[in-house]
C-alpha cells in the first residue's frame, strides 16, 4: 500500500495533498513546484485539460518550441530539476497566478489555475487520515515505548520541518509570512524586497505560515499513545486521531452537507442557495457515502477474486518451472541417448565399410604381385634366349648354324607371340571400384529435428507440402516453383505461404501468399542461390515446412526493349530487340531487366548512323524522363558520342570529352559493375576512357536514347570483359 501513498513528484509520502480535476493527488509544496507560467491569453493550456489525449513532457516541450518558432514568443523554458520519480519539477512561479497552469505528472492533463492559486484544489483530506495512520502503524511496529525520545525526535522534527523562504537565493531562512493568493513564502528581507505591500501588491493578504510544531505535537502525542497502545495491548491498530469536518472550497466557513450528482463533488449550503447547482442532482452527502461505500466493496469484491485467481495462477506457474526443470533433464538425457546409439550404429557401419575396403585392396594387391612375378620370370627366360641367339649368330659354320637354325627361328618366334597384346598391361587399376554416397544420408541427419506436437485424433494442420522439382526451374532472372500436398488432413487446406531467402543465405521472407500450387517470382538478382520453401495452413493452424530447394538465376542477364515504358515515338521490331525512332527529337526507351547487385554487361549494334546524330547509351531509374536525351536529368548515367567525340553526362552535366566515336556496324558495350558501384563504356569491345561514373547505389535498367537518324540493336547474356582501367 505504500506506494499508493507516495507523491509522485517527490517520491515521499503525501505531505498535505490536494485533489486535482483528474483525481490524481499531489503534495501541496510540490503543485508549487511544478506550476508553471503562461504567456498572457495564451489558452491552450485550458484546452489540454479537457482534451481525451495525453502528452508527456518531452511533447511540450517540444509544442512549445514549435510555438516559439511560429509565434516568436517563448511561452517557458522547462527546468532541468528531477524528482527522485523522473517527474521534471519547475521552480515557484512568479506571484501572478491569472496565467498559470498545473500539470499532472500521472496523466499529463494540465489545468489552469484561477486568481485563488492552488487553494482553488480541495485538499484530500482522506488520503491525509490513511497516510497518517499508516505513519503511526509504521511508528507503533518500529518504536513501540520510548516516549520521552519520541518528543525529543518529533520536536527536532519540527524545527527541522519549519518553512522556509522561497526566494533566498542560499542558506534559506526561515519564512516569516505567506501570500495566500502568491502561495509564496517570504522571510522579512525577501518580503521587503519582492512583494512590497503597496501598488498592485497591496491587496494581497499576507498571513503567517502554518506552524509545524503544532503538528509535530499532534504527532508526538499520538505517536506516545500508539507505544503505550502497543505495549498494553501488544500489536492493536493505533487509534485515529480526531480531525475537524472538510470545509467547502468558495466557503472556508460551511462544511459540505450535500453531493452534486452532475459536478461528482460535495457541496455546502451556500453553495446551493447561490444557485450554482439548482439545475443539478442533489442528494444528502451521507447517503451518497453509503451508496459510494457499497459501490466500492462490490469493486473490491471482482478485484478480490481476481487476486486469489492470480495467486493460485501463481502457485500453477511455479509448479509449471519446476516440471519443466525436470522434464528438461530428462528429455535431454533421452536425446543424447538417441544421438549415442545413431552415432554406435554409423561407428560399427563404418567398421564394415572399413573392412571391405581392406579386402578390396589386398585383391589388388596380390594380383600385381602375381603379375609382377609372372612378367619377371617370362622376361628372364626372353633374356636368356635372346643372348643365346645372339652367341649363335657369331658362329661361322654354316653348316652348324643350319642344323639348329630351324628350331631358333620357331623359339623366337614362339617367345614373341607370348607378349600379346594385354600381356603388359596391368589387371586391375589404382581406384577402387567402390563408391559411398552420404548426400542423402548427410541430408537427413542435418534435417534431423523433432515433430512440434503431438499426434491426436481428429482435424490437425497441413502437412508439409512436397515440392515438385520437376517442375521447379528458373529462367534470367525469374524462379518457378511448382508442389503438392501428399498427406490429406481432416481440415481442407486454404492456402500457401512460399518463402525466398534473400540469394545470400539470409532471413526468409514470403513472396507469395495464395491457393495457387504454383508460382514464378519476378525480379530475384542474377547469378545468385535462391532457398525456397513452402507451408500450408487451414483454420486448425499452419503447418510445416517443406524440403528447401536451392534455385540458381542465370549467370548473365537476358533482356530486350521494354515497350511499355518506351516513348510513343520509338518504334521496336525482331522481337522487341531492334529500337528507331519516328522522331527527329531525342526519345528514351528502357530494358526489362532490373539490376541492384552483380556484374553485368551488354552491347548495342549500331545498325543504321545516318547525318551523325548524338545517341546516348547507359543506365537509368525507371522514371527517368523519356522526351529528351539520356543523361539530361538525375535519373540517368550515359555516355552519347557522335562520329568523331563523346561525353559522359548525368544531371545535364557534360564530363570527360573522349576522342573517337561510332559508324554503322560499331558496337557499344555498357559495364554495370555494382561490386564496386561503377559504370564503363566500351566503343568495339575497347574501353572507351576511364571509369565513367562511380559510387552508384539502388536499382537501374538499361537506358537508351536515340532520333530518327539511328537504328540500334540489343545484344545482351555476354561475358564481361576483362583488363578493365580505373
Amino acid at each position: 500500500m505504500e506506494e499508493e501513498l507516495k507523491c509522485p513528484v517527490c517520491g515521499s509520502l503525501f505531505r498535505d495533498p490536494i485533489l486535482l480535476p483528474c483525481s490524481h493527488n499531489v503534495c501541496l509544496a510540490c503543485a508549487r513546484n511544478i506550476t508553471v507560467q503562461t504567456p498572457e491569453g495564451e489558452t491552450p493550456v485550458q484546452s489540454r485539460a479537457s482534451a481525451s489525449s495525453d502528452y508527456d513532457y518531452l511533447d511540450m516541450d517540444k509544442m512549445s518550441l514549435y510555438s516559439e518558432t511560429d509565434s516568436g514568443y517563448g511561452s517557458y523554458t522547462p527546468c532541468q530539476l528531477k524528482s527522485p520519480n523522473g517527474v521534471r519539477v519547475f521552480p515557484p512561479s512568479a506571484p501572478h497566478h491569472r496565467h498559470c497552469s498545473l500539470t499532472c505528472p500521472l496523466c499529463h492533463r494540465s489545468v489552469s489555475l484561477d486568481e485563488r492559486g492552488l487553494r482553488g484544489f480541495p485538499r484530500n483530506r482522506l488520503l491525509e487520515a490513511i497516510v497518517t495512520r499508516y505513519q503511526q502503524t509504521r511508528g507503533a511496529a518500529s518504536f513501540p515505548s520510548f516516549n520521552s525520545s519520541s518528543s525529543s525526535s518529533s520536536s527536532s522534527s519540527s524545527s527541522s520541518a519549519a518553512v522556509k523562504c522561497q526566494l533566498c537565493d542560499r542558506n534559506p531562512v526561515e519564512a516569516t509570512v505567506m501570500c495566500e493568493q502568491c502561495d509564496v513564502y517570504y522571510c522579512n528581507a525577501c518580503q521587503q524586497r519582492c512583494h512590497p505591500s503597496r501598488g498592485p501588491l497591496a491587496k494581497h493578504r499576507l498571513v503567517p505560515p502554518p506552524n509545524p510544531a503544532a503538528g509535530g505535537a499532534a504527532s508526538g502525542g499520538a505517536g506516545s499513545g500508539v507505544g503505550s497502545g502497543a505495549g498494553g495491548s501488544g500489536g492493536q491498530q493505533p487509534p485515529a486521531t480526531a480531525r475537524k469536518p472538510a470545509t467547502c472550497v468558495d466557503h472556508e466557513a460551511e462544511n459540505f452537507s450535500m453531493y452534486c450528482c452532475g459536478c461528482k463533488a460535495p457541496v455546502c449550503v451556500k453553495c446551493l442557495e447561490e444557485g450554482k447547482h439548482a439545475k443539478h442532482d442533489v442528494k444528502p452527502l451521507a447517503v451518497m457515502w453509503k451508496q459510494h461505500k457499497c459501490q466500492l466493496s462490490q469493486a473490491l469484491n471482482g478485484v478480490s477474486d481476481k487476486a486469489k485467481d492470480a495467486k493460485e495462477f501463481l502457485v500453477q506457474l511455479k509448479n509449471l518451472l519446476q516440471h519443466i526443470q525436470e522434464n528438461g533433464v530428462e528429455f535431454e538425457a533421452c536425446l543424447v541417448a538417441q544421438c549415442d546409439s545413431l552415432i554406435e550404429a554409423l561407428t560399427r557401419q563404418k567398421a564394415k565399410l572399413l573392412t571391405k575396403v581392406t579386402k578390396e585392396k589386398e585383391y589388388k594387391l596380390k594380383v600385381v604381385r602375381d603379375q609382377i612375378t609372372h612378367c619377371t620370370m617370362k622376361l628372364r627366360q626372353t633374356t636368356g634366349m635372346m643372348e643365346y641367339c645372339l652367341e649363335v649368330l657369331k658362329e661361322n659354320d654354316p653348316s652348324g648354324f643350319l642344323q639348329i637354325s630351324d628350331a631358333l627361328i620357331k623359339r623366337v618366334a614362339s617367345s614373341q607371340d607370348q607378349w600379346v597384346k594385354g600381356a603388359l598391361e596391368p589387371k586391375v587399376g589404382p581406384d577402387f571400384d567402390l563408391t559411398l554416397n552420404t548426400d542423402s544420408l548427410l541430408q537427413t541427419i542435418l534435417q534431423l529435428d523433432f515433430c512440434q506436437g503431438k499426434v491426436e485424433a481428429g482435424p490437425s494442420v497441413p502437412a508439409a507440402p512436397m515440392l515438385q522439382l520437376e517442375k521447379c526451374c528458373t529462367r534470367n532472372n525469374s524462379a518457378t516453383l511448382a508442389w503438392r500436398v501428399t498427406v490429406p488432413c481432416g481440415s481442407p487446406i486454404e492456402g500457401y505461404i512460399l518463402e525466398l531467402d534473400d540469394g545470400n543465405g539470409g532471413q526468409y521472407r514470403e513472396v507469395y501468399v495464395g491457393k495457387e500450387t504454383i508460382c514464378t517470382v519476378d525480379g530475384l538478382h542474377f547469378n545468385s542461390s535462391y532457398n525456397a520453401r513452402v507451408k500450408a495452413y487451414n483454420a486448425i493452424g499452419v503447418g510445416a515446412y517443406s524440403k528447401t530447394v536451392v534455385l540458381k538465376t542465370s549467370d548473365v542477364a537476358w533482356f530486350t526493349f521494354d515497350p511499355s515504358s518506351a516513348h510513343r515515338d520509338i518504334v521496336l521490331s525482331n522481337e522487341n530487340q531492334t529500337v528507331s525512332c519516328n522522331s527527329y527529337d531525342d526519345r528514351v526507351v528502357l530494358g526489362t531487366a532490373a539490376f541492384s547487385k552483380g556484374v553485368h554487361y551488354w552491347e548495342v549494334s549500331i545498325d543504321r548512323y545516318d547525318n551523325h546524330p548524338d545517341p546516348a547509351f547507359g543506365v537509368a531509374r525507371i522514371n527517368t524522363m523519356k522526351d529528351m536525351m539520356l543523361g539530361k536529368d538525375d535519373k540517368a548515367w550515359a555516355m552519347y558520342v557522335d562520329n568523331n567525340r563523346s561525353w559522359f553526362m548525368h544531371n545535364n552535366s557534360h564530363t570527360n570529352r573522349a576522342e573517337g566515336g561510332i559508324t554503322k556496324g560499331s558496337t557499344v558495350g555498357v559495364l554495370l559493375d555494382l561490386t564496386k558501384r561503377t559504370l564503363t563504356f566500351y566503343i568495339n569491345k575497347e574501353q572507351h576512357g576511364l571509369t565513367a561514373f562511380e559510387n552508384l547505389d539502388g536499382v537501374f535498367v538499361p537506358a537508351v536514347s536515340l532520333n530518327r537518324n539511328v537504328q540500334v540493336t540489343l545484344l545482351t547474356g555476354l561475358e564481361v570483359p576483362k583488363n578493365i582501367s580505373q
